[in-house]
């Protein structure tokens, strides 16, 4: 139950709704929410046919494992031809346990996990100057997510410059470039508002929160790429796992439009090392590096660059979720954990509930299910105000007021502080007609009445 609703619940919830061939409406994101209001990632339902015949979160979570892994088959494909067979296993096990692929398997699913293996592809592609593969493999990505238009213009922009005495190659390189920066351009400004049920882009006021304007955020944008600290600390970190060898690589150029709108958010959570935010940038740094690499003449300094990666991703390890693996709590079960299993178990299938965050998304996949206490309030993102808060709906409450500590997270209460949680669930069995059914170890169970 490490797990939470916001985000794992919300994408099996579309996931699901796509498995029954409706729209991705997401009862955890607001009522009527479509998600792709939120953000553009329709090749979410290429997961529906396994979500259909395995209906679980786990089918997410394992999906999301196997789309990181499978980005390691064609770097160390490159690496075979690049280091040779046995220095290719430092390239793989530098990216299996690179700090970005860890981060985005150590917290719930993201869309991100289905751009990883494209991108490597499209790498593998362009070290081999395989130009129209290179854009085949990229082009996918203006499904997975509204930004990534931008990564696969900076695609095509690295064509047009390597291939530039190519006719041909320049073209398709300048199209791809054009394709790219056309395609996201329209999702942030088309798609995204027409399916958002606020009737805007949900992100875009982060790249100008700070200043007041977005001419503003862009005349300050060169030192605020790089303050706080924590900014800085990111940037080294990402090449880190390449011994640094990555940015002498112009294909470490196809990581700036992922680190540019991260650097320029006002959304703390974009400057860090946590959550999935860098798992595409991993594939960029692995195939710098053999870029690098395959360009060294001297034996020594290529065994020498393959050391400190192996140096490096060993020191990094430990900072990082992986070490969770080495931790008794990770794979000890509680008394708390098995009294919620038991109180979710009494909950019946299709029943409409209201749960805790880290409650949720244990129930998605039978049940509807929305956050207690509601949030969003009216569709709308961060709105904590208490005297916006609609009355309770859900045919069954369930609560458990321990938060419990799981990566990234510290212990604490979310969206709401603990004593507004539990007003709320006073006042649902005081003022909106529901009774309890069972209370264990701190978790309670509520049913409306006149609910079977």
């Amino acid at each position: 139950m490490r797990t939470t609703g916001y985000d794992l619940g919300i994408f099996e919830q579309a996931v699901r709704a796509y498995a029954e061939l409706r729209a991705p409406v997401v009862p955890l994101r607001g009522e009527h929410f479509n998600l792709l209001g939120d953000h553009f990632h329709p090749l979410l339902a290429v997961l529906a046919p396994l979500y259909r015949l395995f209906p679980s979160p786990l089918t997410l979570l394992v999906a999301q494992s196997a789309l990181l892994a499978l980005g390691a088959v064609p770097l160390t494909r490159w690496a075979v031809r690049a280091v040779g067979p046995r220095a290719a296993h430092a390239v793989a096990a530098g990216y299996g346990l690179s700090w970005g692929i860890a981060s985005a398997a150590a917290f719930d699913f993201h869309e991100v996990a289905l751009a990883v293996p494209l991108l490597a592809w499209s790498l593998e592609a362009l070290g081999r100057r395989r130009w129209r593969a290179a854009v085949a493999w990229a082009a996918p990505l203006l499904l997975v997510k509204e930004d990534l238009g931008f990564t696969l213009a900076a695609v095509g922009a690295y064509i047009a410059l390597k291939g530039r005495t190519e006719r041909r190659a320049r073209r398709l390189g300048l199209a791809t470039a054009a394709a790219g920066l056309l395609g996201s351009a329209l999702e942030i400004k088309v798609l995204l508002p027409a399916l958002a049920p606020t009737g805007g882009y949900a992100h875009g006021g982060q790249l100008a929160a700070a200043h007041g304007s977005l001419l503003s955020a862009l005349a300050h944008a060169p030192l605020d790429l790089l303050r706080p600290d924590l900014k800085a600390t990111t940037l080294i970190l990402v090449f880190a796992p390449s011994a640094l060898l990555a940015p002498r690589s112009p294909l470490a150029l196809i990581a700036l439009p992922t680190l540019g709108w991260r650097m320029a958010s006002e959304n703390v959570f974009h400057w860090g090392t946590a959550f999935h935010y860098s798992a595409i940038l991993m594939p960029v740094v692995f195939a710098g590096l053999l870029d690098v690499l395959g360009r060294e003449h001297d034996r020594r300094h290529v065994r020498a660059a393959l050391a400190t990666v192996l140096a490096v991703t060993a020191v990094l390890v430990p900072s990082f979720p992986l070490a969770q693996l080495a931790q008794r709590a990770t794979w000890h079960t509680t008394p708390h954990l098995e009294a919620a299993r038991a109180l979710l178990a009494r909950i019946p299938d299709g029943a409409t509930v209201a749960a805790s965050n880290r409650l949720a998304p244990q129930l998605t996949s039978r049940c509807t299910v929305v956050l207690f206490p509601t949030f969003p309030v009216g569709g709308r993102l961060y709105e904590y105000r208490r005297k916006d808060l609609p009355p309770p709906t859900a045919e069954w409450i369930i609560h458990d007021p321990e938060a419990p500590e799981a990566w990234p997270y510290r212990r604490g209460h979310w969206p709401y502080p603990l004593a507004q949680q539990q007003a709320e669930l006073a006042a649902a069995q005081r003022t909106y007609g529901y009774e309890l059914v069972a209370r264990r170890d701190g978790i309670t169970l509520l049913r409306r009445r006149g609910t079977s």
